[in-house]
């Protein structure tokens, strides 16, 4: 069984989780209540790092609009962050010529 610690890919959810219900409008107690959990171990996923059991992850990544796949599949996330960088040179490059 993999330790913790070796899930990088997990390593931003807390932050991301963060970013997501306050763009949300939401506060902590109450997207601890919509997935009925303690508001004090969301803090603890939020500002420690704490890992969710996946259910849990599931609930608090939907309510929160938060993209699961870039969690079990951060390969994606690089070779998306590749092409969009290709893509911001190439219009910067046309904007240029303009």
């Amino acid at each position: 069984m993999q330790d913790e610690k070796d899930c990088t890919a997990f390593n931003t959810f807390g932050s991301d989780l963060k970013e997501a219900r306050n763009a949300l409008g939401m506060s902590r107690r109450v997207l601890a209540e919509k997935v009925g959990m303690d508001p004090r171990y969301l803090a603890n996923i939020e500002n420690s790092g704490f890992i969710p059991s996946l259910s849990l992850f599931h609930q608090l990544a939907t309510t929160c609009k938060l993209p699961v796949e870039k969690y079990f599949y951060p390969e994606l996330d690089e070779k998306e962050s590749e092409q969009r960088n290709r893509v911001k040179l190439k219009l910067a490059l046309c904007s240029e010529g303009s």
